[in-house]
């Protein structure tokens, strides 16, 4: 058979295979290059939109003025006014000694209970001691002279009688029996004086009460002294109690005797206290334009101690007008208002006009209803016609008597 050769023609072709099939991988190539980029550009578009949306969206949001909102509120039955106040004894003493000398013995210390008359203290009083014993002599004395200026005086009205002495010489002789009466009533007056003061050794509890203070020891000087001399002891009543208040000139005409209070201790949580008002100074005290109220707080348990800081609660009378929460006020220039928020979340300013001052509230006399929404804690920068976005609250006729939103219940009941 004869031998086949190759075309001269063949690897031409070969090569013009080659290269389609090279031509056609760089177009794949290509495309899906070309693909991906446009995937790529694709998806970083959508998330740069995403992101300026997202970014948009929270500048409003960081833009949007939350606010808290409260309702007007009736007087119902009457608010209370809360004042603070220091107990004190019903009788408070500083005992003192009236005669000078040194402090013999103690028998009564702090936190005793004493009765009217027991003994506190003895005090040594040689001086004292030594007067009187003078006192007495000085006394025997004057007797002794009384006695024979009366006995000089009788025989001198018998010679008389018989004209031995003259009339002047009588009179000479009574003169001197009243004059040694006299001494002898001075001398007399003396002697008691000095054992009175004497007495005064023995210091005795003026009434029933707790011993508070103690203030000497054994051995110390004790100097009478007038208004200068050392208390020795503190006694106080403690079965009932004084509370003495500085009610403002606001409410001094409602604040009558016989008017019952209550009055709480920190120390003391969950436990209320009735007294009565017993008294007031009648007028106003200038220089702080408030009144003394004086209070009887009985206290037989003695649970309630003298000196203790109490809150005093006075019940006023109800009246007509509403009340605010105390932090709904927004003081400039231009004087007090307030910042309702209506249904669209538009606010605006309207001045007020307030009454009493009961703490957390105030007595509106002008300005609002009862339906007006409030602005709680309102910024400075609050103008009228903003627009705030109100926390969730519920509507006037579901807050009850208390007129408040959610947020400031549940913020309440957060701080208890």
């Amino acid at each position: 058979m004869p031998e086949s050769h190759p075309s001269p023609d063949a690897p031409e072709a070969d090569d013009a295979h080659r290269r389609r099939q090279a031509m056609r991988r760089a177009r794949t190539i290509t495309v899906v290059v070309l693909i991906v980029l446009a995937l790529g550009a694709g998806r970083t578009v959508i998330s740069r939109m995403s992101n300026a949306n997202t970014l948009e969206a929270r500048v409003a949001e960081s833009t949007k003025l939350y606010v808290r909102t409260a309702y007007p509120k009736g007087a119902g039955k009457g608010q209370n006014l809360v004042l603070p106040g220091t107990l004190q004894g019903f009788v408070q003493s500083p005992i003192s000694a009236r005669a000078s000398g040194y402090l013999k013995r103690w028998h009564k210390d702090i936190g005793s209970q004493v009765k009217a008359g027991d003994l506190l203290a003895e005090i040594d009083t040689p001086e004292i001691d030594q007067q009187l014993s003078q006192a007495i002599a000085a006394r025997e004395q004057a007797a002794s002279s009384l006695a024979l200026a009366k006995s000089t005086a009788e025989r001198w009205e018998a010679l008389r009688k018989r004209d031995a002495v003259s009339q002047q010489e009588l009179d000479e002789r009574r003169s001197a029996a009243v004059q040694s009466t006299a001494n002898l009533a001075a001398a007399d007056a003396n002697v008691e004086r000095l054992r009175q003061l004497e007495g005064f050794k023995r210091v005795l509890a003026p009434f029933s009460g707790v011993i508070t203070r103690r203030n000497v020891d054994v051995g110390d000087l004790i100097d009478a002294g007038g208004g200068s001399g050392r208390t020795l002891f503190v006694l106080t009543q403690t079965d009932k109690l004084r509370v003495y208040l500085n009610v403002p000139q606001t409410y001094s005409q409602i604040v009558k005797p016989g008017q019952e209070v209550n009055i709480t201790q920190s120390e003391l949580p969950g436990q209320t206290f009735r007294g009565e008002v017993s008294r007031t100074a009648g007028s106003i005290d200038t220089a702080t334009r408030t009144m003394q109220v004086e209070i009887v707080l009985p206290n037989r348990d003695n649970l309630l101690l003298p000196g203790a800081y109490v809150q005093v609660s006075l019940p006023l009378q109800a009246g007509n007008s509403l009340t605010i929460p105390s932090n709904a006020l927004l003081v400039r220039g231009e004087g007090m208002s307030v910042a309702v928020v209506d249904a669209s979340g538009t606010v605006s300013l309207r001045p007020i006009k307030v009454g009493r001052n009961f703490g957390d509230r105030m007595e509106a006399l002008e300005g609002v209803t009862i339906k007006d929404q409030l602005v709680l804690n309102p910024p400075d920068s609050i103008n009228q016609g903003d627009k705030v976005s109100v926390a969730p609250s519920e509507p006037a006729a579901k807050t009850g008597a208390k007129g408040e939103a959610p947020a400031d219940k549940a913020r309440a009941a957060k701080d208890k």
